[in-house]
């Protein structure tokens, strides 16, 4: 496979419908749909056609009073996503009606939020760097922790046994599920991780950090195997494709790097205009959705989000 041909003839398309600038995008499992959450306070839910040209459904998801910095989808139901924001709620929403069918009020401005991927537990994270384990079913907290350091994104294993912390002393803390018992800290960066990416295969994980590098580490050996070094800005946000193959990562830099995993060489750059908040591959096909900092020329918030990877008409 010659892997810069397979990105030759492809472009991004534009989705618009926020007010404020989209801080992240997610993929549901089945991806055929696309959630934005953005500092306009909503979240939108957009049908995405792999190969169509057809004009795009998107229904907004209204309630939160602040901020909607992070969203993701039931890892086992295509139509449930969960939200966190900053008014301190998260939320649960069916994607078919655009209701919220749950929520739980939690005792900071919320940043992150994962699913386990089972889709039994949710992991979020906020801004005091206090842990909370939502049990789904119950839309309840079973567990809460609080850490003495900056604790950035969070992330399962593919099985659900590990949980990765990412903390601003530049370390990846490993913890055992659901015990929270710690197993091991990585030395990753020199500086703060930011982002953690878990390749779908269960091999490896990848680390984006403030020192500008992505590392990737063997899952199985806890050993970092390779760096990724083509940005010059703190790193924001990083994806694997749904093969594994590729991971894309993003920036203040004005372009995403799409680089091998394999053998860590860069095989495409997408040209954006801002700094980028979020970056995430499609589970099915290499569809990158990207969003960041965008502003018109009055300089506003343009709100839109873009998805790379349609070829060429």
């Amino acid at each position: 496979m010659e892997d810069s041909n397979s990105f030759k003839n492809l472009h991004s398309r534009e989705y618009q419908g926020h007010k404020k600038k989209v801080h992240s995008v997610a993929w549901n499992c089945a991806g055929t749909k696309l959630a934005s959450g953005s500092v306009d306070q909503t979240a939108r839910v957009w049908h995405i056609e792999p190969h169509g040209h057809g004009k795009v459904k998107d229904i907004e998801l209204k309630g939160h009073t602040d901020s909607v910095d992070q969203l993701c989808w039931d890892p086992k139901h295509s139509d449930l996503i969960a939200t966190a924001s900053g008014d301190k709620t998260v939320r649960l929403w069916d994607a078919r009606s655009g209701k919220c069918s749950q929520q739980v009020e939690l005792s900071g401005e919320n940043i992150n939020i994962t699913y386990k991927p089972d889709g039994t537990h949710i992991a979020v994270g906020n801004r005091d760097d206090e842990l909370t384990i939502l049990d789904v079913r119950k839309f309840k907290a079973i567990h809460k922790r609080k850490f003495n350091y900056e604790v950035n994104e969070i992330a399962w294993n593919t099985t659900g046994e590990i949980f990765f912390l990412t903390t601003g002393n530049g370390t990846v803390e490993v913890l055992a599920y659901p015990s929270l018992k710690a197993l091991h800290t990585l030395m990753a960066h020199t500086a703060g991780c930011y982002c953690i990416a878990i390749d779908p295969l269960g091999r490896y994980f990848a680390v984006g950090s403030a020192d500008s590098l992505v590392s990737l580490w063997d899952l199985s050996e806890m050993l970092c195997v390779r760096t990724f070094t083509k940005l010059e800005w703190p790193v924001r946000t990083i994806s694997f494709n749904h093969t594994g193959d590729y991971i894309a990562s993003a920036s203040e830099d004005l372009f995403i790097d799409i680089s091998n995993v394999h053998t860590g060489r860069t095989i495409h750059q997408i040209p954006c205009r801002a700094a980028m908040n979020s970056v995430e591959w499609n589970p099915k096909y290499n569809l990158l959705a990207y969003a960041g900092d965008d502003k018109n020329k009055y300089q506003a918030d343009e709100g839109v989000f873009r998805i790379f990877g349609f070829e060429s008409a």
